[in-house]
């Protein structure tokens, strides 16, 4: 019995022989699951071949291409065309064999309406453009070293030239439902490294049985065998909720396609019959047989070649068909109308695939509704790449990691600087402290060196360069800073008046002299309030109340005699200046 089972594979069969062979030894299928350290509901999955547990990394494998067309094998290039001779019964027939699990049939149909209607092709690309032409940004997952620089690694891979295309193909889910696309890992020199992205044919797998949501690979003999860990990016790009082989877009574009196509072949059909004029030919009376087959062969030819031969007594007339023109319209309405039932599935709007006559707010809320549809395109495309892509990578380049950067996939909208720029200069005069590096940031300008060059205000002289900016020695005699040697142009239109004041220059002197042992009692104070206080409030209070105690006459006497000296010196100043003059 032993022997028995180990020979046949997973499957109903299998499940059976093995609840037998249970039964035999004694036991039961909960109870052998005890020991073995698995439950039960994996046990019945894995016996009936449709586990979806653990998928072991097999490195070996990851190193070879696993899913690479063959010409002579199960995975060919060249395809069935289901789409010839297509009509709603086979149609139906072709959906439901899709909804049991065997999508080859209604895979092949998806592709072909993208080569036979011009429309859902436009529209899909551009769903699918849109999306794969949005900037992608990364995110560190933390902020030491070793996350910038797993950020970095992740940025760097970002800049190829193929990137674009290969989201593209990844986005061929939007259609089908789902897509797979397989991993090509660079380990030349030792590392782990995503050097391309090949899509694969979806006709090439398939899902288990049991959900028909687990995918699965064909191997080389037609077999279903598991999907290799960390060797694909599935992606699943949901119309509607539901299973991944009925939620793309070309489920029901089928449909549109179909009935397009019965509406283009009438029109075709009315057109040969009636958009030419009808031939007549006229014979006499003697006309023998001869002559007859002779002006029917004309007639029937005259159509194609526009060229006959009939005999001299013979006639053809052309009898055009009056209002044709009004009655082959509902056939272009309706080829338009199922136009715009395929570009409302796709984009969710019309406004952009058909120029109509509408008000300004129609278009708005049109392009609003594009601008939906893309943002949860972006959404589910990042965190699609970052399971099966950044965090693969990650830990086979560097192990399992606590944090992974992550991919951000968003279209940064456009600002107004300029009203940016009108809108916070009130607040910054108003006090708002604003970083200069976030304006810096926000204009996407670099901050000047100090050697480059800078704009100015219209007007305004670029300034002298000062090391250090000096107090004048004149404008503050009580300083204790040496002056500066080289002044501005300020402080010499102040050292102009300096031959009026120079007599007054022991007078200065004198009133610093006899100032500064007041000037350091009332300092003396105040430092000590300060040290006292326990806040700026409190040091506010104190200097508030204690004020009023402060000794300032001495202060007061001083100041009044260097007044008082420095009025007599100037009236002499100018008493002289006249005696002079």
């Amino acid at each position: 019995m032993t022997e028995k089972v180990r020979t046949i594979q997973p499957g109903p069969v299998f499940y059976d022989v093995f609840l037998g062979y249970l039964r035999v030894i004694g036991t039961n299928l909960k109870d052998w699951c005890v020991p073995h350290g698995v439950t039960s509901t994996n046990a019945k999955s894995a016996a009936t071949g449709g586990w979806n547990g653990p998928n072991p990394v097999r490195r070996p494998d990851l190193k070879r291409e696993v899913a690479a067309p063959t010409t002579t094998g199960v995975r060919s290039p060249l395809a069935g065309t289901p789409a010839d001779g297509l009509d709603p019964h086979r149609l139906a027939t072709i959906l439901r064999q899709a909804d049991m699990g065997d999508p080859l049939r209604y895979l092949e149909l998806a592709e072909i309406i993208e080569e036979r209607d011009p429309h859902y092709l436009g529209v899909l690309g551009t769903r699918k453009r849109s999306v794969s032409q949005v900037d992608i940004t990364v995110e560190p997952g933390g902020e030491s070293a070793h996350d910038q620089k797993l950020a970095t690694m992740v940025r760097d891979w970002l800049k190829r030239d193929e990137l674009r295309d290969e989201v593209f193909d990844i986005l061929d889910a939007l259609g089908k439902g789902y897509s797979h696309t397989e991993i090509i890992w660079d380990t030349s020199m030792g590392q782990w490294f995503p050097e391309r992205l090949e899509w694969r044919d979806p006709r090439w797998f398939r899902f288990v049985r049991h959900d028909l949501a687990t995918p699965t690979m064909l191997d080389e003999h037609g077999q279903e065998v598991p999907y290799p860990a960390f060797k694909f990016v599935f992606a699943r790009m949901k119309a509607k909720s539901g299973l991944a082989l009925r939620s793309g877009l070309a489920r029901i574009a089928l449909w549109g396609y179909l009935f397009k196509k019965y509406t283009e072949r009438d029109w075709a059909i009315f057109t040969q019959t009636y958009g030419q004029p009808i031939r007549v030919g006229k014979y006499g009376p003697g006309a023998s047989e001869q002559d007859r087959d002779t002006l029917f062969r004309a007639v029937a030819d005259i159509g194609g070649d526009c060229a006959a031969i009939i005999p001299e007594s013979m006639m053809l007339e052309f009898v055009e068909a009056k209002n044709v023109g009004s009655s082959t319209d509902h056939y272009e309405r309706r080829a338009d109308w199922l136009d715009k039932q395929i570009s409302k599935l796709v984009l969710g709007q019309t406004s952009t695939t058909d120029a109509e006559v509408g008000g300004l707010g129609s278009g708005k809320e049109h392009r609003e509704v594009q601008e939906v549809i893309e943002t949860a395109d972006c959404s589910a495309l990042q965190a699609i790449l970052n399971r099966d892509l950044i965090r693969p990578w990650i830990d086979l380049e560097f192990g399992p990691q606590t944090a992974y950067p992550s991919l951000k996939i968003e279209r940064v909208e456009d600002e107004d600087l300029a009203h940016f720029a009108e809108a916070i200069t009130p607040f910054i005069d108003r006090g708002l402290r604003v970083s200069t590096q976030s304006i810096y940031d926000k204009f996407g300008l670099p901050k000047a060196k100090n050697s480059d060059e800078v704009l100015r205000p219209e007007g305004q002289q670029p300034a002298s360069p000062v090391e250090t900016p000096r107090e004048s020695g004149f404008k503050y005699p009580l300083n204790t800073h040496e002056p500066d040697a080289g002044a501005d142009t300020a402080i010499h239109a102040e050292r102009a008046s300096v031959g009026r004041s120079a007599p007054l220059d022991p007078a200065v002197d004198r009133l610093a002299q006899e100032a500064a042992p007041e000037m350091e009692a009332m300092l003396g104070r105040i430092e000590a309030m300060l040290e006292a206080a326990g806040s700026l409030e409190e040091f506010r209070e104190m200097l508030i109340s204690g004020f009023p105690d402060l000794d300032t006459n001495g202060l007061a006497r001083i100041m009044a005699d260097a007044m008082m000296g420095a009025y007599a010196g100037g009236r002499a100043a100018v008493v002289d200046e006249d005696i002079d003059g």
